[in-house]
């Protein structure tokens, strides 16, 4: 990529030749300077963010060129976005996998795992006993969404496990088994939030 101002080659925000700040990259690991990793120190991240938030403002733009300012504006928001997604280690998973093309399938509540059938069972009866104003149904879903809640913790701790071994091999196996541990993580958040709204 050539700079808009100077026309010399560039390969970050600003040329290393006229300074000037170019459009921001499309790849969210890429504004943030790193490399793609899926184990990331969050607190060099929030400290990059913070940085790049205060010298990429449209505030220090406001007197600059069109082409600028509207690099300004591309960059900050573009900022936000990776922010948002690398800061949280399932996002940040979820994009990585969406970067290699492996897209996290959104899990609908017929796609039972095979493990979770009798507890799924069991919360099923439970929540269709309290919509029908049975009351001491309300103590087997609190123990549900306990259990639930335990069985996604242990979920975190593979991946975070899985994480390391991705980083260090970049093996497209441990990829497609993250994608499957997301796969079930998210039916297990889908079953606490479906538990928390008939609890309130």
């Amino acid at each position: 990529m050539n700079c808009w101002h100077c026309e010399n080659p560039v390969e970050e925000l600003f040329c290393g030749f006229c300074h000037s700040l170019q459009a921001p990259p499309s790849d969210f690991f890429a504004i943030f300077g790193i490399p793609k990793a899926l184990g990331l120190d969050v607190n060099d991240l929030q400290a990059r963010f913070y940085k790049l938030s205060r010298v990429l403002h449209p505030d220090h733009y406001s007197r600059k060129s069109d082409t600028e300012r509207e690099c300004s504006n591309q960059a900050t928001a573009k900022l936000n976005d990776a922010w948002r997604t690398l800061r949280d280690p399932v996002a940040r998973a979820e994009y990585v996998l969406s970067l290699e093309g492996l897209e996290v399938a959104e899990q609908k509540s017929k796609d039972v795992p095979p493990e979770l059938l009798e507890e799924v069972f069991e919360m099923n009866m439970a929540l269709e006993e309290l919509r029908m104003g049975d009351a001491s149904a309300r103590p087997a879903l609190v123990d549900a969404k306990k259990k639930f809640i335990g069985l996604r913790e242990q979920i975190d701790l593979g991946l975070a496990n899985l994480f390391t071994r991705y980083d260090l091999t970049q093996d497209r196996a441990i990829l497609s088994e993250i994608r499957n541990t997301l796969n079930r993580r998210n039916y297990i958040r889908n079953l606490v939030q479906e538990v928390e709204k008939e609890l309130v």
